[in-house]
């Protein structure tokens, strides 16, 4: 017991939190000064075995497994991990299961990539519908003004946001590369007029949103195709990737990067969007394994190289990562809010393990991003495809900012 307790002791320093645990023959263990901010039950010895000798990975997997209780706020438990670097001890078993996971899911063949992608985007329109902004339904950092209260607004104004970096203009033609369920290219069309081709892979949003399109009258004038982003075959005037490069996986980022370059005329413009490391690291095995199959977060540096070998010229970089943590916050409390709803769409599927593993994932990654000592980022990165000229893009960023401004929406 003595060295479990001093385990203990050892996170609550780091974390600067108190807790309690509860041991499976009911001995109860506090950690830390002051009150405890949560508390853990452990339900069996196995669930306390794995926490010891796999970290993060083992409690988590025994709380999905409900081997574990929570006792008090997921976020406050989560967030003292994070900052006692719980997430980050030494694991043999992780590390080589984590290894397993990259080779065997790897988006290296279209048809894994194809099969990761359905894995979590074809869940269904309905059960994104229940906490996704309406009627967008944008499943990518939202933008967060001063004084923005709506999850509504905030991806509107991430849209605008983009399209006024991009200069979109009336008659243009761009392509959304993993285009969801088309609320970039809905939003685009009202507030600019340029025309729009999605590519996406997961079948069931294809069909979704191509039924979608037919239904408004928008279809042939907005488009989507049921492809791999390597894959497209022709140009476009503009580019907009939103979410996608974090499927490229460790390999493929030079392929896909250089897929995103294919698909410009010379002179083009084109936005990345994507969630990045601070320095080459390895992708956390909790997000590999139950949320994202396939999924590798690459350094901000590893994808500067790709486009400097690729000809791309970075125009602007902006870091969204506190608008990604709002936005996270969001999602998981319309997320608990509408369980009982997403639960009823299909029990079978939506139980219990799926609920703690899709709430770990919302309120983990919110306090991710938020976290002091993080190294999780959120990046828009403009470019264009060979040097821009003078004339090419304006010279400041005033078109960006300046929401009032003449022209700004770029109509």
């Amino acid at each position: 017991m003595a060295p479990v307790a001093a385990f203990l002791e050892e996170l609550a320093r780091r974390a600067g939190v108190a807790f309690e645990v509860v041991l499976p023959g009911g001995g109860r263990l506090k950690a830390g000064e002051g009150a405890p901010a949560f508390g853990l039950h452990f339900r069996s010895e196995g669930a306390l075995a794995a926490t010891l000798l796999r970290g993060h990975m083992g409690l988590l997997e025994a709380y999905f497994d409900g081997q574990v209780d929570l006792a008090g706020p997921l976020n406050r438990a989560l967030a003292a991990g994070l900052s006692a670097g719980f997430d980050l001890q030494a694991s043999v078993v992780n590390s080589v299961e984590n290894r397993l996971l990259e080779r065997g899911k790897s988006n290296r063949d279209r048809a894994q990539a194809k099969r990761n992608a359905c894995a979590h985007y074809d869940l269904g329109e309905a059960f994104y519908r229940l906490w996704l902004d309406e009627p967008l339904k944008m499943y990518t950092c939202a933008y967060w003004r001063e004084g923005c209260t709506s999850l509504e607004q905030a991806q509107r104004d991430k849209i605008d946001h983009v399209c006024r970096k991009l200069r979109l203009a009336r008659g243009e033609r761009y392509v959304d590369l993993g285009c969801g369920f088309g609320g970039f290219l809905l939003r685009a069309w009202e507030t600019t007029g340029a025309i729009g081709t999605g590519i996406n892979t997961a079948t069931g949003q294809v069909q979704w949103l191509r039924e979608a399109l037919e239904r408004q009258g928008l279809a042939p004038t907005l488009s989507v195709r049921e492809a791999d982003f390597r894959d497209v075959g022709e140009c476009f005037d503009k580019l907009v990737s939103i979410g996608v490069l974090e499927h490229a996986g460790r390999d493929q980022l030079a392929e896909v990067i250089q897929a995103h370059a294919d698909c410009l005329r010379p002179g083009g413009i084109g936005m990345l969007h994507f969630i990045d490391h601070v320095g080459p690291r390895d992708t956390e095995p909790f997000i590999r394994k139950h949320v994202f199959p396939g999924g590798w977060i690459p350094a901000l540096s590893e994808v500067m190289q790709e486009m400097e070998r690729c000809g791309l010229e970075v125009l602007d970089v902006e870091n969204l990562r506190r608008h990604y943590a709002l936005t996270l916050d969001e999602w998981a409390r319309r997320f608990a809010q509408r369980w009982p709803e997403i639960q009823a769409l299909d029990p079978a599927r939506f139980d219990e393990r799926f609920r703690r593993i899709w709430t770990v994932y919302l309120v983990g990654c919110a306090e991710l991003f938020r976290s002091p000592v993080g190294c999780t980022h959120l990046f828009q990165v403009l470019f264009s495809k060979g040097n821009a000229g003078r004339t090419a893009y304006p010279m400041t960023r005033d078109h960006v900012y300046a929401v009032d401004a003449p022209g700004a929406r770029g109509t």
